[in-house]
C-alpha cells in the first residue's frame, strides 16, 4: 500500500501543483476539466497549476482566444476545459446527465419540443459569429414564445450546453473587478480545432489518471459521474496507457510515459479555490485530509465546497475571500485547522499568490 506520503507527494506532481505546466492553455489541456461553478476558483485553479505568477487577466485572454471553455461536462456540473476537447467529452457524459436532468425538466413543463424551439431561437441568434449574455440570450427566448420564468431559463440552457450547440466562451469585460460572466457562443463556430479520439473511453480514463493519480476506477467513477461498470471498460481499454502502482485496496494507476519534473521552487504551502480537484475527485478524501476536518471543508449540505489551504499536501485549513466589486483587493482571510502544520509566513505567500492573481 503506498504511503500517504508518497501518494500526496505523487498526487500533487499529477495535478501540476508541484509541477506547474508553462502556459495556462497547457495547464487545463493536462487536467482535462477543472471543477469551475465558481468562475474566479476554476481560474484560479488553472492559474494555480501554470508556472510563473499567471493572473486572472492571462485566464480570461485564454477564454478570449478560444483555447478554454467552460461547460456542465460531468455530474451536472461547470467544469473548465478546452475548447478542442469540449465535444468528446459531453459524446461520454453529455446524455447520462440529459437523463439525470428529466425530471426537472418535467417540472418546469419542458418538453422535446419547448427544446427544440429554444434551440432554433439560439442558432438564430448566435449565428454568424455573434456572442450574447445569459440574460441578452433569456431576453431572445422570450421574445420567441419561450418563457424562461423560474428555473426554466437556467435548464433550457443547460440542455443546449450538453449537447454541444452552445457554450460559455469570451469573457464579459467588467469595471472596477475580475469579470464573472462569459458570453454564450455557438460551439460549433467557436470551436475550430475539435478533436476526436480512437477510443474516447479510454481517453478520457488515461486523461484522469495522468492528472490525478495514482487513482483507480472509483475515483474516475466519481469525477465523471459515469457507472462503475462504464469506468472499469474504460480503464480496461485504456490498460496499455497506464502504469499499476498500487493493488492494495484496490489497483491505483499512473500514466505511463515521462512524469511532469517539480520544480524545486514550488512553495510549500498552497491557497487553492473552492472545489479544488486535488481535493474533490477522489472517492476517499482522507487522503489529502485527515478525517477530522473533512466537514469542514465539504461537500456541505448545500454542497459547497470551500477554498482550503494546504501544505506539503494535506489540507491544514480554509480561507475566504470576497470577489464583489470594491473588494477583491481584500486580503484573503485564513481559517487553519492547525497552527503547527506550517509557519505563518508561509500561510501568508500562499495567499499573497492568489492575492496578487485577482487583483492584476
Amino acid at each position: 500500500m503506498i504511503p500517504v506520503a508518497t501518494l500526496r507527494e505523487e498526487r500533487l506532481r499529477s495535478h501540476r501543483l508541484s509541477a506547474p505546466a508553462p502556459t495556462v492553455a497547457d495547464a487545463a489541456s493536462h487536467m482535462l476539466a477543472t471543477q469551475a461553478q465558481e468562475f474566479w476558483g476554476g481560474r484560479w485553479a488553472i492559474a494555480s497549476r501554470t508556472a510563473g505568477t499567471p493572473t486572472v487577466r492571462d485566464v480570461d485572454a485564454a477564454f478570449d482566444r478560444g483555447e478554454i471553455v467552460r461547460s456542465w461536462t460531468q455530474r451536472g456540473t461547470i467544469h473548465l476545459l478546452p475548447a478542442r476537447d469540449l465535444a468528446w467529452v459531453l459524446s461520454i457524459t453529455g446524455e447520462r446527465q440529459s437523463r439525470q436532468a428529466a425530471a426537472v425538466r418535467r417540472a418546469e413543463n419542458i418538453d422535446d419540443a419547448e427544446m427544440a424551439r429554444a434551440e432554433r431561437l439560439a442558432r438564430g441568434a448566435l449565428a454568424g459569429g455573434n456572442r450574447l449574455t445569459r440574460k441578452e440570450l433569456f431576453d431572445v427566448f422570450e421574445a420567441g414564445g419561450v418563457s424562461t420564468a423560474k428555473q426554466r431559463g437556467y435548464h433550457l440552457l443547460v440542455s443546449l450546453c450538453l449537447r454541444a450547440i452552445v457554450c460559455q466562451g469570451p469573457v464579459v469585460p467588467r469595471e472596477s473587478g475580475p469579470t464573472r460572466e462569459q458570453y454564450l457562443v455557438l460551439t460549433e463556430e467557436w470551436v475550430t480545432d475539435a478533436v476526436t479520439p480512437a477510443d474516447p473511453h479510454a481517453e478520457l480514463f488515461c486523461r484522469f489518471i495522468d492528472s490525478h493519480g495514482p487513482a483507480g476506477v472509483r475515483d474516475f467513477a466519481w469525477w465523471t459521474g459515469l457507472p462503475l461498470g462504464v469506468s472499469r471498460a474504460a480503464a480496461e481499454a485504456a490498460s496499455d496507457r497506464l502504469v499499476l502502482v498500487d493493488d492494495e485496496p484496490e489497483p491505483q494507476y499512473l500514466a505511463a510515459g515521462a512524469r511532469p519534473e517539480v520544480d524545486p521552487a514550488a512553495p510549500p504551502v498552497l491557497a487553492l479555490p473552492p472545489f479544488e480537484e486535488y481535493y474533490l475527485s477522489y472517492a476517499d478524501r482522507s487522503v489529502p485530509c485527515a478525517p477530522e476536518f473533512l466537514t469542514a471543508i465539504g461537500p456541505s449540505m448545500n454542497g459547497i465546497v470551500r477554498p482550503i489551504l494546504v501544505a506539503r499536501g494535506e489540507a491544514i485549513g480554509v480561507w475566504t475571500h470576497s470577489v464583489a466589486v470594491g473588494r477583491h483587493a481584500d486580503h484573503p482571510i485564513p481559517e487553519l485547522f492547525s497552527t503547527d502544520a506550517a509557519t505563518d509566513e508561509e500561510v501568508a505567500a500562499a495567499l499573497a499568490r492568489y492575492r496578487d492573481f485577482i487583483t492584476a
